[in-house]
């Protein structure tokens, strides 16, 4: 993959006309929901802004009730609202010449901000500081993990003394988890990093997100999960039935199975009857982080008389949520964490509730691939 690849793909989308013409849909005005409004979106998705943005259950199902002054009727060919969600979650594309090449063993595995590449300097025995007219080569200005570190272990052990000596305040949410380095899905792991510091180095991430539903009624219904006040990262907001970030020798149906139990408690006998659909990607810039993630996207229907049970404590509680209060949901409030959005987005597409005949159905089915899914 060239630098400047993923990067014109995200700005291709995001800011071509079919997706910047726009306007923002209008505000959600129910004053009890302590969230801000669509016409006034968060520049930044952070621990603090989700913590605000606290809000409770009747107040996410109020909604769909007709005596509740939330209630409106939607319609459900106005698709501007899953557009803005869209570029909530790709944001800062403009920023992308900012960000160097980060090469390891002569391919590009990621992007570093000019100004956190100041912090790295003083890693001499590290890395490489390549300007244009010099050793820059074919990548132009870049950043290269020094070529003496040839094994796996070296690279990986090399990082994690960088990580080590940076975290204090400059890479926050340190969490003893390592994410695979790889140029592309495919390709071979050149090492492997602290996940809090994969998007200060721009790795590509990988995940598995789990659209865990029930049919009946006649309709769908997805189990949904509040997360915990305690996390992390966006606290209180929802999120999937099971999603999770895919860690270094561990396949996707493997990890999705091991985070059914320990997020849901869904026994293997369940869980492994889940189907792989796809992936949606994104490319994310705030300050020195460029995320570049790929969610692989599964389906799994559940018995009618599943209830899931969090294990782990990262979720406060699950609840059965219609479709069309989900989709309702995303479309008026900022209560889903971003990236769950494009996601039950593309289980909207796959099972009809976007149908073709919706103006802007092929711009927004291409804007849920954003990102490089390479």
């Amino acid at each position: 993959m060239g630098f400047v690849s993923a990067p014109q793909l995200c700005q291709r989308l995001l800011l071509s006309p079919s997706l910047s013409s726009y306007p923002n849909p209008k505000p959600f005005s129910f004053a009890s929901l302590r969230c801000r409004s669509q016409s006034n979106p968060p520049s930044s998705y952070s621990s603090s802004a989700a913590a605000a943005s606290s809000f409770t259950w009747d107040e996410a199902f109020a909604l769909q009730d007709p005596a509740s002054p939330s209630y409106s009727v939607e319609d459900p060919s106005d698709l501007l609202p899953y557009f803005h969600k869209v570029r909530l979650c790709n944001r800062g594309v403009e920023k992308r010449w900012e960000f160097q090449p980060f090469v390891v063993d002569r391919g590009i595995a990621g992007y570093i901000h000019e100004g956190f590449a100041e912090h790295l300097r003083k890693f001499g025995d590290v890395f490489l500081f390549h300007r244009e007219g010099s050793s820059a080569g074919r990548f132009g200005n870049h950043i290269e993990l020094s070529p003496s570190l040839v094994s796996y272990e070296d690279r990986t052990d090399a990082l994690a003394y960088v990580v080590k000596s940076l975290e204090s305040g400059l890479i926050p949410g340190i969490r003893n988890e390592l994410y695979p380095v790889r140029a592309s899905f495919s390709g071979p792991v050149l090492l492997s990093l602290e996940r809090a510091a994969a998007p200060y180095f721009g790795i590509k991430a990988y995940g598995v997100h789990m659209n865990g539903y029930v049919e009946k009624y006649g309709q769908h219904y997805l189990w949904i999960g509040k997360r915990s006040p305690e996390k992390q990262t966006y606290p209180g907001l929802l999120d999937h039935v099971v999603a999770g970030g895919l860690p270094h020798g561990v396949s996707c149906g493997e990890n999705l199975m091991k985070e059914c139990e320990e997020e849901a408690y869904i026994p293997r006998n369940i869980s492994h009857r889940a189907i792989p659909v796809g992936a949606v990607s994104y490319c994310d810039i705030e300050g020195y982080r460029f995320k570049r993630d790929v969610l692989f996207c599964y389906d799994l229907e559940l018995p009618q008389s599943f209830e899931p049970i969090n294990q782990d404590g990262e979720v406060e509680s699950f609840r059965l949520v219609p479709v069309s209060l989900v989709s309702n949901i995303i479309r008026r409030t900022h209560f889903f964490k971003p990236n769950c959005s494009l996601v039950i987005m593309d289980f909207l597409f796959r099972h009809g509730y976007i149908k073709p005949e919706y103006s802007g159905y092929l711009n927004l089915l291409a804007s849920l691939r954003s990102g490089d899914c390479s």
